[in-house]
């Protein structure tokens, strides 16, 4: 008792982030512990914890009372009684009983009224009221109610086939407020009326049942319908006009004239014609015998009409049959919605059979539902507790008291979802305020709250444990500052120094093919301005016509010392001799889908350029490359064939980027450095160059423009998280693949949350993703198997540094049924040793683990940081993002 009011104390005024409830958690396992030295099931502990209490309580009671008889406050809160009244062979008996919590039934009954009338009613109701019988039953009616009311729910039974308890995930629904005043010995006369009539609605409402049943099943076959659809099918019929022409014929009339048709000869004839004979052309029509086969001899008879009618019927008779098909297709429709409308107000006077005001004077509010999640022989368990003060729900779950609402505690408590569900519902009495109110000082009249609230004894015993965490906390300090110092001393000695790594130029997103062009950021923008003002500064008219004039008259240079001249081989495009500064032409660029696509556009451009300029060779060959882009975006390639990957304006036409964006990154493609290699394509760099220095600060948002790229960039890194998981997944590498699939799955939700063309295939991430867990589950539980002490660590590191991380992720979304399935089939498996013979220490650490598992929180807790990713240029992402998807559509998984 000494330490449940510490503990208690401690939940109240503790300034540790959770109490540490081991000292009286043992002390209960002593005091409970069982000859035979099995865990405990959850309703037995409450029983002997309450029972434990109320002897603690009642020894107290004795030890301090004054002639009066001792009040047990446990009594007082928690127990009730009621009255049995029945009928045992044939005799009359009445007994008064009290209870603590209250057992209910949940198989068979849908809501809690359902399992208090048939737990209140025993046996032969009807036996109970007459005078000679010799039938037995018998009725609970509640005389007294406790002001904390506890039903306990019955949610396991035994499976005799399988010789094991199995537990009862039904749905079972239960209100906010609970009127038990049909349950009162003081209304059992009315109540008895009220059970009469809803018994005889419900009799002539299984009648009315099963006569709307037969409108809308109707037929005598395996196969049934509406009775109203079939009389609209027979008018339908029936007023069908036949047609009675041959399909030949048709196939005739709609051919062309035989004198415009090549020639028909049969297979044997083209075999002695020989090959050569396809080589003639026909120049008349060649007439063949007709051969009588099977299948012309089996032909559907010319005079069938082409759809169902009938063959003969007069006006009269088709006017007569139309009239009554319309009336009796009326007249059922009329009965079937007077019998719907019957059954509605039968319902919707059972609903409101108690809703009088003579019978809502009884309200409890429901205070907590407790919430086991998990199989008959183990689990994990919650609870939800209302608070009153701040009118809300609060989740308690472990360390961890969360705000929550109603829609989620009806998720995890009523049942038929997962394998959470509520195993007991305490409920207090509405009118009895002193349950929920505040505590005040009786001399200033100032409320109490927190240490206020405790006794003397205890408030001193929080202090000193206060005092104990706050010297903890200093020492901690204390040792993280002397760790700091020392590693700060070590970072002073010095060291030998390493050798510069050579300097790297930051450039922009590989994507854009522009290594010497920055990122968009504000002060890189600047640097490239300047550069565009420095390669034009030498020119005295700023115009793209006069610089183009001015480099055309110029004879080509000979290569200077420092510059290099390479010949290179551009896939689809041709060989290229290029001149260039050392350093300033880059291989891997010139490789890219990008470049390619630009150099064709210019080269295409070629007349134009000739004939008008370098303007307007520029914006022919822009246009040009808009065009194919534009039209790679309209396709619908396979997986493999991702146009977005090689084009990042494809990606932004397909997620309907604003025009400025895409024509600004466009203008940045066609004025890359690079495309020095030659004068036409030089000339064209520049006058893209001379393009985007005009470009107003306000006419492109640069902020969006980031944004937009920034997107990109990451539906590429999500790609590569994508592709290098599944290529761990085939090699059978499940360790390291989870951990790039996770992030690809989180990475791809995030940008498809933004549009639909944003990221890749969810369900593809999901399955790869799902398999993968699996997999692992299957590896960590054959280890767990071994009995190895080594590999039975090594098991349980694999479930709880990677599956049980990972579970929220597949419980967040309620969508997902088969992420929900497969999180239950790895629960199963591990549930499944409950029931097996093994050591104590493998028993020991199953029990440890177990509740890990089973925790049916969606709270994503703290995760490894992403990992690394190796540099891809876009050719080389292009290529084995196509090759995995290919060995995936090759291999198909799971029906994918």
């Amino acid at each position: 008792m000494r330490e449940l009011r510490y503990l208690f104390a401690l939940l109240v005024g503790s300034k540790r982030k959770y109490v540490d409830p081991s000292r009286a958690v043992e002390i209960l396992k002593d005091a409970f512990k069982s000859n035979d030295s099995q865990q405990q099931d959850v309703s037995e502990f409450t029983h002997k914890l309450l029972d434990w209490l109320e002897d603690a309580f009642q020894i107290k009671a004795e030890e301090e009372r004054d002639g009066e008889k001792p009040k047990n406050p446990m009594v007082e809160l928690f127990y009730g009684r009621f009255l049995a009244v029945g009928v045992l062979e044939g005799k009359k008996f009445e007994n008064t009983e009290m209870f603590g919590q209250y057992p209910l039934q949940v198989n068979g009954f849908k809501d809690l009224h359902e399992c208090l009338e048939a737990a209140m009613i025993e046996g032969e109701i009807e036996s109970l009221h007459s005078e000679n019988s010799a039938k037995s039953g018998q009725e609970h009616w509640f005389t007294e109610l406790p002001p904390v009311l506890t039903f306990e729910l019955s949610r396991f039974e035994f499976n005799q086939a399988l010789g094991r308890p199995e537990k009862i995930h039904n749905k079972l629904e239960f209100p906010p407020i609970l009127y038990l005043d049909r349950y009162m010995h003081k209304n059992r006369e009315i109540t008895r009326i009220k059970r009469d009539e809803i018994k005889r609605l419900k009799e002539y409402l299984t009648v009315l049942q099963q006569r709307l049943e037969r409108y809308l099943s109707y037929g005598s076959g395996p196969k049934r319908f509406p009775l109203v659809d079939v009389l609209q099918y027979a008018l339908e019929f029936a007023s069908s006009k036949p047609v009675c022409t041959s399909p030949v014929d048709d196939l005739g009339a709609s051919a062309p004239a035989s004198s415009t048709l090549p020639a028909q000869t049969s297979p044997s004839t083209i075999e002695q014609q020989g090959p050569s004979s396809s080589d003639v052309p026909s120049t008349s029509p060649v007439q063949r015998s007709v051969i009588h086969k099977p299948f012309t001899q089996s032909r559907i008879p010319p005079d069938l009409p082409m759809h169902p009618a009938p063959r003969h019927i007069t006006e009269e008779e088709l006017s007569v049959l139309e009239g009554c098909l319309h009336r009796w297709r009326t007249e059922v429709e009329n009965d079937t919605r007077d019998l719907q409308e019957s059954i509605s107000r039968i319902h919707r006077t059972i609903e409101l059979m108690y809703s009088d005001k003579t019978m809502v004077q009884v309200p409890y509010r429901l205070h907590a539902v407790l919430v086991h999640e998990g199989q008959a022989n183990a689990g994990h368990y919650w609870a939800y507790i209302y608070d009153h003060h701040q009118n809300r729900w609060m989740k308690y779950n472990d360390i961890s008291v969360t705000k929550s609402t109603w829609e989620e505690l009806e998720r995890d408590s009523f049942g038929g979802y997962r394998n959470a569900s509520a195993y007991c519902l305490m409920y207090i009495n509405d009118k009895e305020q002193y349950l929920i109110q505040e505590e005040f000082n009786k001399e200033t009249g100032q409320i109490l709250v927190g240490m206020d609230t405790l006794p003397s004894d205890l408030r001193d015993y929080v202090k000193e444990d206060n005092k104990r965490f706050e010297k903890e906390l200093e020492e901690w300090d204390a040792e993280l500052a002397q760790k700091a110092q020392q590693e700060k001393l070590l970072s002073q000695i010095p060291r030998a120094p390493a050798p510069s790594p050579a300097p790297v130029q930051a450039g922009e997103p590989e994507y854009l093919e522009q290594p010497s062009r920055t990122d968009i950021s504000k002060h890189l923008k600047e640097d490239s301005v300047q550069a565009i003002n420095k390669a034009l500064a030498e020119q005295e008219d700023r115009t793209p016509e006069a610089i183009m004039d001015t480099s055309s008259d110029n004879a080509p240079a000979q290569p200077a010392p420092n510059q290099r001249v390479v010949e290179v081989a551009i896939p689809d495009v041709g060989t290229f001799v290029i001149e260039s500064e050392e350093g300033g032409y880059d291989d891997e660029v010139m490789l890219t889908p990008n470049m390619q696509g630009i150099i064709m556009a210019i080269g295409k451009a070629r007349n134009v350029y000739d004939r008008c300029g370098p303007e307007a060779g520029f914006f022919k060959a822009i246009k040009l490359e808009y065009t194919r882009l534009l039209k790679l975006a309209q396709e619908d390639p396979p997986p493999e064939c991702d146009y977005r990957l090689r084009h990042a304006i494809v990606y932004f036409i397909q997620n309907q980027a604003p025009k400025k964006i895409i024509e600004r990154t466009l203008l940045e493609q066609f004025g890359d450095h690079n495309l020095s290699f030659d004068e036409r394509c030089r000339n064209i760099m520049k006058v893209a160059q001379a393009k985007l220095e005009m470009i107003k600060p306000d006419e492109v948002n640069m902020e969006e423009y980031e944004r937009w790229h920034q997107d990109y960039r990451n539906f590429r890194e999500t790609t590569m998280f994508l592709m290098v998981g599944l290529e761990f997944f085939q090699k059978k590498s499940y360790m390291e693949a989870l951990l790039y699939l996770i992030y690809a799955y989180q990475n791809n939700k995030e940008l498809l949350s933004k549009g639909p063309y944003r990221g890749h295939d969810e369900e593809l991430i999901s399955h790869y993703r799902r398999e993968c867990l699996l997999k692992l589950n299957e590896h960590a539980a054959a280890l767990f198997e071994s009995g190895d002490d080594q590999e039975v660590n090594n098991g349980l590191i694999i479930m709880n540094e990677l599956i049980v991380p990972c579970l929220p992720l597949l419980l967040v979304d309620e969508m997902e049924e088969k992420d929900i399935v497969a999180v239950e089939d790895m629960r199963n498996r591990w549930c499944s040793y409950l029931g097996q013979e093994m050591e104590p220490n493998l028993q020991e650490k199953l029990t440890d683990f177990l509740p890990k598992l089973l925790d049916c929180s969606t709270e994503i807790k703290g995760f490894n940081d992403p990992p690394k990713l190796p540099s891809y240029s876009t050719h080389e992402l292009c290529e084995r993002y196509a090759r995995i998807m290919l060995s995936l559509s090759r291999t198909p998984a799971d029906g994918r």
